[in-house]
């Protein structure tokens, strides 16, 4: 493949969509054709398993939650992403496997190591070329969604614990991958941010 391939991953209100659209500018400006998504919701059916992951009304096992994240992510990565590093693209990406060993892996206790072999199993084994972690107490990120006074989802709506293992499992994955991660502190100003994703991504350009 000749496109880049960059993922952004986090916990819940640490600015992910903010810094991916400072980015999505930035390469884009630089004459780079930029193909910015998301999991789920990156496809049609993406947005379908989006709707029922995150807004239904009724209970959803973690068994299923983390099957529904698998099919959505294999449909995404086939029909949209790797299409678009063949023609050369970058893709930026709010969220990947690197979520769902956090979220189901840990937040829902199911085990991180199962959750990852299911995923790379979806996406025949795609690793991103980059991944940038925003790290963010998850009280300071809870307090973003509240002063937003916005409904929360499914999963925004866990308790502090949930939340704290998501973040505790994200430091832990970016600690043993450092080749591929840069973790920022997501507490700084949104352009303090984005010109350290900048200088760490301007070599792999």
């Amino acid at each position: 493949m000749t496109g880049l391939f960059v993922t952004i991953e986090g916990g819940d209100g640490v600015g992910k969509s903010t810094q991916a659209a400072l980015l999505e500018e930035w390469l884009t400006a630089a004459g780079r054709t930029v193909v910015r998504t998301r999991e789920p919701g990156g496809t049609d059916f993406g947005l379908e398993v989006r709707e029922i992951v995150l807004h239904s009304r009724g209970h959803i096992t973690a068994r299923a939650e983390a099957l529904l994240y698998a099919a959505d992510r294999a449909q995404h990565i086939a029909t949209k992403v790797r299409p678009a590093l063949e023609a050369g693209d970058v893709v930026i990406q709010d969220r990947y496997i690197d979520s769902s060993v956090a979220y189901q892996g840990a937040g829902r206790v199911l085990g991180g190591d199962d959750i990852r072999r299911l995923s790379e199993w979806a996406t025949e084994d795609l690793v991103p070329d980059l991944t940038i972690l925003l790290d963010l107490d998850e009280t300071a990120a809870r307090a973003r969604l509240n002063s937003d006074n916005k409904r929360f989802d499914r999963l925004e709506a866990e308790k502090n614990d949930f939340h704290r293992r998501v973040r505790d499992s994200f430091l832990a994955i970016a600690a043993e991958n450092p080749h591929r991660f840069l973790v920022v502190d997501a507490a700084q100003p949104p352009m303090v941010i984005a010109r350290l994703i900048r200088e760490r991504l301007e070599p792999l350009l």
